[in-house]
């Protein structure tokens, strides 16, 4: 956890001193500061997270029902992948509306506020207690039926609110 923490932190300052300085270069009226600022506002949108979600998802499926050997390698070579990219991915938004709102933008930060932003909760609370569900065959059946239903929701419903 402190690991994910620290990279969220380390990723969120770098990209909070990109977006800082391309919003500093804009002001001093350089096109290339806007450019910049848009790069990294479209990098990562909140609707990037619900894609990742089924994956990871697919992935803590596969993980259940798989035995030991292959369900570790697709833990570390799908589920940590994916869990990383959405750290990542989160901390990009977070640094960039973080540096919009210390140079005056002061309703940027009620885009964290946004819905989607669950699909990150849920990547990173099923990340953390993934071990704990393979211990026991009970929670590991009864999860198998829920990253299922979490997998197809992710694929297939349109979250219109």
């Amino acid at each position: 956890m402190s690991k994910a923490l620290t990279s969220f932190a380390l990723a969120a300052v770098l990209a909070a001193l990109l977006m800082a300085l391309s919003l500093a270069v804009a002001r001093h009226g350089y096109p290339y500061g806007a450019i910049g600022a848009k790069r990294l506002s479209d990098v990562a949108d909140a609707g990037t997270f619900i894609p990742l979600a089924a994956i990871y998802f697919f992935s803590a499926l596969l993980m259940m029902v798989l035995p030991i050997r292959l369900a570790g390698i697709v833990l570390t070579h799908a589920a940590d992948a994916i869990f990383w990219t959405v750290i990542v991915l989160f901390a990009v938004i977070v640094g960039c509306l973080v540096a919009r709102f210390a140079f005056g933008q002061r309703d940027v930060l009620s885009a964290l506020l946004n819905w989607r932003f669950l699909f990150v909760a849920a990547v990173v609370g099923c990340h953390l207690f993934i071990n704990e569900l393979r211990r026991n065959i009970l929670l590991r059946s009864l999860f198998f039926v829920v990253f299922a239903a979490a997998t197809l929701a992710c694929l297939f419903w349109s979250f219109t609110v």
